[in-house]
């Protein structure tokens, strides 16, 4: 580590400034959400679904350490921006994106003091992820996308249309008890209004 960064460290200043990163940066938003907004709901219902699996489904998982690794999972972005669906999965793109993901990633890590990269590093790569965890993480992240879809179409905003039904076909095509099980018991609730809520209509 250089003599800049003995003392002090920029890793959680980067952290913090993901608030000021906007998703879905190629479309028009009744509610525009920001990369740190995003990350604490992926953590939300990663938890959700850790604890589901292990609580409903009898499976062994460690729900908080699924949902630290959720709180991270976009930190990348703090560096990279948010890079938009189209360009980050296009079959040209893709390969490209996942090295610049990988040593973004590696350049966070430089930026830890030498005593806490042992605990941090594993969180910002993707690679050191247990499957079963790494699973959960990306499934909280397309229901999250699919939620936020939904929310956009509720406001009236058909910006949102075509998005909503990708989104929703991904998570049928690999879907698991976890999310079956939170589709069932907590998706409904969301379009409701708070008043709606607030009677326990749900």
């Amino acid at each position: 580590m250089s003599d800049r960064f003995a003392s002090h460290s920029p890793f959680y200043a980067h952290l913090s400034r993901l608030r000021f990163i906007k998703r879905w940066g190629l479309m028009r938003n009744a509610v525009e959400e920001d990369v740190a907004q995003h990350s604490w709901e992926v953590a939300v219902l990663a938890h959700a679904l850790a604890v589901i699996r292990r609580d409903v489904l009898g499976k062994p998982i460690d729900p908080n350490a699924v949902a630290t690794r959720a709180l991270f999972h976009d930190a990348t972005e703090a560096i990279t921006g948010d890079l938009p669906t189209p360009v980050k999965y296009s079959p040209a793109m893709r390969h490209a994106t996942a090295n610049l993901e990988d040593e973004v990633s590696q350049e966070m890590s430089r930026l830890l003091p030498d005593a806490l990269r042992p605990a941090l590093s594993p969180l910002l790569d993707h690679h050191e992820w247990p499957k079963d965890e790494a699973l959960l993480v990306k499934q909280a992240d397309r229901l999250a996308a699919w939620l936020k879809c939904r929310a956009e179409l509720r406001y009236g905003n058909r910006e949102f249309e075509q998005a909503a039904l990708q989104v929703k076909v991904k998570i049928d095509q690999n879907l698991t008890p976890e999310v079956a099980y939170f589709l069932e018991h907590f998706a409904p609730a969301y379009e409701l209004t708070l008043d709606s809520l607030m009677q326990g209509e749900a």
